[in-house]
């Protein structure tokens, strides 16, 4: 059986994640275990309690934003009693995939042997160097990672104590669990979570609450105290509440910022008790910075970039063999500031004083760690130990984004998510989240490394929220093949990628064009797989140097054009999806029209439809759009007539669903708003004609329906809607206005349209009104006479 990527969730019987995962029956289960072809990834690991064991209810599980190139789609099917199965899919297929797209963790064919090159450009952290999965870890000194928070931790004087560091590091692990880690475990705190999720095929409906446990922790970022935990730990939540180490009481806790691209949330617990008992201050600006220190912040910011330019240019020749170069890796390392600093073991907290947690470095191969948190099993807190495997590019379940991972031995289960793994000098070097398992799979568990929780706070610090992580906005093609290079026009030697497609919603299209051939992206040259060198010895994905850098950052990109090369400089980022991932843990959107129910296409709803195989189960159009396409502009969506309810307007047109809505009144949609706009427009100008006929005493008929049909309206009380496969719908206006209230009383749904649409469409009618006011100000203005008292 391939391997099965789980959410670490304590489901109690009915397999409900706390990523609000989508749950459907035992039987879909067992099919989408049958048809599995590719090794799954396991989503995030925290312990649910569903409120019915035996209620299996469909839900949606929320993948992250399109990426930059292709990316991988996750879907969940939830086992009672057994953590769900995850199933991904490519947005953007690559010319070297078959025609089923790659799978997540590539052990398997089809993956870069050589390079284990990881597709193509994906979001990760400023911070974040990542390496590409090692067979074995070097044995010399390699370059410090070009992050502050990013260099290696161990302090090495001579190489011998090296190699005998790396082959006891479990068993010192092991021995110093109860000395040394032991004051450090105080800062790990339990997470309990309330989840309400929405019904996104009935979207005027929220799902059956449900609890979960997960870990979080305290820690130390640019002179502030963080609470951090998952992002999936506090999914869709009502309420929040964290209990201490050995204390008996929950303190609620509010959630400053979820990143679900990185599955990383910050939370703030406003109870001063909290901090009291551990002997700390409230972090007053734990959520906010000054002018002065967002200066540090940027600052830092740059020397890091710096420092990863030139770790780049020289990872090629620096060997660092021999005690020579690990003591300049050491220097190095000692100079790297207070967010890297791993000259040695955290210095010891004083008594009575719970330790905050201290960023350690990327850790390497082989290096011991130790899981910390609250796991199924029991109620205290849970400690295991292994080593670092690999550390490579990897799909986050939650956000199905593509970012620097960490792979260790460790066991990693449900309610471990969010818990903080320790190096050996008690730094913490990463977050518990994933892991990977299945008949032929053991102690697979992936950690989010430090690289990536910098990038995340410093992103909070800089904009007051969560911006992602930015990404070139193309899909591209490797060139490994002579006769394409040659077709392109480039020179012996000369490598890089193709790119294939270009967002038009990413800044990087005013620069970019299909058919370029992208050299280097800021001095560090890409090979023809797509990877650039990293560390000593490794490889890795060319997207990690996009993410490495913040939303709005600039880069120098040199390509190949028509045979010239050009350097070019581009802004980076976050492009949109036609069809996105996740909706950020916000409501999804309706509008209902007579019985006719129009919700935009996204990832959840595709699930909740089709469950965990909607990747083969779905529409081949919407399927199409959700792979393929890309919006023309950001606000563009696909707008879907979800379902049709039976009522007296809508008779014959009961068995029509999910499928795109192209056009209304011959005037194409761009948005569920737009079609808000057009409909109430559309009714409002028909009520407007009925009342003046009746003022007339009568109708002219066909001249009425004429006159409205020329104005492209409501086509003489008609609405028409054109669908996809050719498909057309037509509803009269007055049947609309007659028979919406009963429908909306029948069916128990609150609004004819969501309140955050309501909104929307409120907003775009003020505007237009206030355009109007101003064009009748200057219409007024123009025809007046200055001698008539007219203002010019």
């Amino acid at each position: 059986m391939s391997a099965i990527v789980r959410t670490l969730a304590r489901t109690g019987g009915t397999g409900l994640p706390a990523s609000s995962c989508c749950t459907s029956a035992p039987t879909t289960c067992l099919a989408a275990l049958r048809t599995s072809r590719i090794p799954s990834l396991h989503l995030p690991s925290c312990h649910s309690t569903p409120p019915r064991a035996h209620a299996v209810t469909p839900a949606a599980c929320l993948p992250a934003s399109c990426l930059a190139g292709s990316s991988h789609r996750a879907s969940l099917v939830g086992f009672p009693s057994s953590p769900p199965v995850l199933r991904r899919y490519s947005r953007c297929s690559h010319a070297r995939y078959s025609r089923h797209p790659p799978p997540l963790l590539r052990p398997a064919a089809g993956s870069s042997s050589s390079s284990g090159q990881v597709g193509q450009p994906s979001p990760a952290p400023a911070s974040a160097r990542k390496p590409h999965p090692g067979s074995h870890p070097h044995p010399h000194p390699q370059p410090p990672y070009p992050h502050k928070a990013a260099v290696m931790a161990v302090p090495v004087e001579e190489e011998e104590e090296e190699e005998e560091a790396g082959d006891v590091g479990l068993e010192e692990l092991e021995e110093e669990a109860g000395q040394k880690l032991a004051p450090y475990m105080d800062a790990v705190v339990k997470v309990y979570c309330i989840h309400t999720e929405p019904n996104f095929s009935l979207p005027w409906q929220r799902k059956r609450q449900y609890s979960s446990s997960s870990s979080g922790f305290l820690v130390s970022h640019a002179g502030s105290t963080w609470l951090l935990t998952n992002a999936h730990s506090v999914d869709y939540h009502t309420q929040v509440k964290v209990k201490r180490r050995g204390d008996d009481r929950k303190y609620l806790a509010r959630v400053l910022s979820v990143g679900v691209d990185c599955d990383i949330a910050a939370l703030q617990v406003d109870d001063p008790d909290f901090w009291a008992g551990m002997g700390l201050q409230p972090p007053g600006g734990a959520g906010g910075e000054g002018g002065q220190q967002q200066e540090e912040r940027a600052g830092m910011r740059a020397v890091a970039q710096e420092a990863g330019r030139q770790a780049a240019n020289g990872s090629r020749g620096s060997s660092g063999r021999g005690k020579r170069g690990q003591r300049q890796k050491q220097q190095q390392k000692q100079q790297a500031g207070p967010t890297g600093e791993a000259a040695g073991s955290a210095a010891a907290p004083p008594a009575g004083v719970t330790p905050v947690l201290e960023l350690g470095p990327l850790p390497r191969l082989q290096d011991g760690v130790a899981v910390v948190g609250y796991p199924i099993g029991g109620d205290t807190i849970s400690v295991t130990a292994g080593v670092v495997s690999r550390i490579e590019v990897t799909e986050y379940s939650h956000g199905s984004t593509e970012l620097l991972a960490i792979q260790i031995d460790a066991a990693i289960n449900g309610g471990n998510s969010g818990g903080p793994v320790f190096n050996r000098a008690c730094q913490c070097v990463g977050i518990a989240f994933q892991a990977l398992s299945g008949s032929d799979v053991e102690n697979v568990g992936y950690v989010i490394p430090t690289p990536v929780v910098t990038h995340f706070l410093d992103d909070y610090l800089r904009t007051g929220t969560f911006s992602g992580f930015p990404a070139l906005g193309i899909s591209w093609q490797r060139m490994e093949s002579e006769a394409l290079r040659r077709a392109y026009g480039m020179a012996a030697g000369q490598k890089g990628v193709l790119v294939r497609a270009v967002n038009p919603t990413a800044a990087s299209a005013a620069v970019l064009r299909p058919d370029d051939v992208l050299l280097s992206f800021d001095g560090v040259r890409i090979s023809g797989d797509g990877t650039v060198p990293f560390r000593t010895g490794e490889r890795i994905g060319f997207s990690h140097l996009v993410t490495n850098k913040f939303v709005g950052d600039e880069a120098v990109v040199e390509v190949l054009r028509g045979g010239e090369r050009l350097e070019l400089r581009v802004t980076l980022s976050k492009p949109a999806a036609l069809v996105p991932a996740h909706l950020s843990n916000r409501d999804p959107p309706y509008l209902v029209v007579g019985g006719l129910v129009f919700t935009p296409a996204c990832e959840p709803y595709l699930q909740s439809e089709y469950g965990a195989e909607y990747g083969s189960e779905a529409p081949v159009k919407l399927l199409d759009r959700l792979y393929h396409g890309l919006p023309s502009r950001p606000e563009e969506e696909v707008v879907v007539l979800s379902q049709v309810l039976a009522c007296d307007a809508t008779l014959g047109y009961e068995e029509v669903f999910n499928v795109q809505l192209l056009a209304f009144n011959g005037t194409r949609v761009t948005n569920l708003a737009h079609l808000a706009h057009l409909v109430g427009a559309a009714l409002a100008e028909w009520q407007q004609q009925e009342g003046g006929q009746a003022g007339q005493g009568g109708s002219d008929g066909d001249g009425t329906a004429a006159a409205a049909a020329a104005s492209g309206s409501t086509s003489g009380g008609f609405l028409r809607f054109d669908l996809d496969y050719h498909e057309v719908l037509v509803l009269e206006a007055e049947d609309v206005l007659r028979v919406t209230p009963e429908v909306l009383r029948s069916h128990s749904i609150p609004y004819d349209m969501s309140p955050g649409l309501k909104e929307a469409l409120q907003r775009r009618q003020d505007m237009e009104q206030l355009q109007q006011q101003e064009a009748g100000r200057g219409a007024v203005g123009a025809v007046a006479q200055p001698g008539e008292g007219g203002r010019a």
